[in-house]
């Protein structure tokens, strides 16, 4: 899989890697100075400062720290270490040119490595309203209107007087967007949910809202796939939603393909968030639509317990998911999830292998 220049358009969607070359053109880059990723190696993951079409490999000491999470603990001082790095890639002749790598020539992991995952449930107003109304009981005399003018009265009272909703995934589900969304065979109902996901810095423990900011690294994408039929369960509705085995299925969090630093999007809440498949448009929002903004999420999820460096905290998918557009992910699809100043992620979606 390759990936475009820094700041370049969205590439139209590539072929199926089961039609060719799976190394195929992919996610374009964030319109940002600088980013960070990381690739696979014959030594193993390595980070990377990624600057343009150009990758350059980072070494513990010129990281100045020996993790990729003690790095990002640091704060505003690490980025700062980074940007005279960033600088050398603008100088061809500088002997040091040497180490800037294609962009292209390079395999793209997750760029974060999180000890936690945090999701953040029915958040975009907009999207909580069309669910509503998609899992109307036939039964409700309701018109359609009235039952939207409702959901929107609920939702709005939610954001004046309620609390952020969260649930927990795996990180293990957490992978790169190179890797193939294998589509499980016990279900037919696996969507997409495109969302903006905030990459944890300094710890933060019971931090207020005022200073939940000074504790994001930086942000990156994240499809928090879904399996619709799994979520709620059938044999003790009580019970009420199963998120483990709705969400984390191996590979649900294509995440990346980069992590730009907070310091370079001037506001996080309001960027455009688009999702297509195979070149059609279905998810088209803004984070303006959050019912409980970033600084709202963050201090609420560590009243609980403490975030951590490098930790991952999802803030909600926007309207246009499957459920709604009656259509679900098949084998073969692409999928291309854009974030302003993020760049774009492509995930390819597959049928799951049948074992031998």
């Amino acid at each position: 899989m390759r990936t475009d220049a820094l700041g370049s358009s969205t590439p139209d969607a590539p072929k199926h890697p089961a039609n060719g070359d799976p190394h195929v053109t992919t996610s374009s880059g964030p319109t940002v100075p600088f980013a960070l990723a990381r690739f696979a190696s014959d030594a193993g993951p390595v980070p990377g400062l990624v600057v343009g079409d150009r990758i350059r490999p980072l070494s513990a000491a010129e990281l100045g720290a020996d993790t990729l999470n003690e790095f990002l603990a640091e704060g505003e001082s690490g980025w700062d270490r980074l940007e005279p790095l960033a600088a050398e890639s603008a100088d061809d002749a500088d002997p040091s040119a040497a180490v800037w790598l294609p962009l292209a020539s390079v395999t793209l992991l997750a760029p974060v490595e999180p000890r936690q995952v945090l999701q953040t449930g029915a958040n975009y107003r907009t999207h909580v309203i069309d669910l509503v109304v998609a899992g109307r009981a036939k039964q409700d005399p309701r018109p359609v209107e009235e039952l939207r003018e409702w959901a929107a009265e609920l939702m709005d009272r939610r954001a004046r007087e309620g609390i952020p909703y969260f649930f927990i995934g795996l990180p293990a589900c957490v992978v790169g967007t190179e890797e193939i969304l294998e589509l499980p065979a016990y279900s037919d109902q696996h969507d997409w949910e495109l969302e903006l996901a905030v990459v944890i810095g300094a710890p933060a423990f019971r931090v207020s809202r005022e200073d939940a900011l000074a504790h994001v690294a930086g942000y990156t994408i994240v499809n928090d796939v879904t399996t619709r039929d799994l979520v709620f369960r059938q044999d003790m509705k009580e019970i009420g939603t199963d998120w483990y085995r709705a969400k984390n299925a191996p590979g649900f969090l294509p995440t990346g393909p980069f992590l730009v630093p907070a310091r370079h999007i001037a506001d996080a809440g309001d960027l455009r968030l688009t999702l297509s498949v195979n070149g059609e448009t279905m998810q088209d929002a803004t984070t303006d639509d959050l019912l409980f903004d970033i600084p709202a999420l963050i201090a609420a999820a560590s009243e609980t317990m403490p975030l951590l460096p490098g930790d991952l905290l999802l803030t909600g998918s926007p309207a246009g998911n499957g459920v709604v557009h009656g259509r679900m992910l098949r084998d073969g699809d692409v999928m291309v999830g854009t974030i302003e100043g993020l760049g774009s992620q492509v995930v390819h979606a597959a049928a799951a292998r049948v074992p031998a």
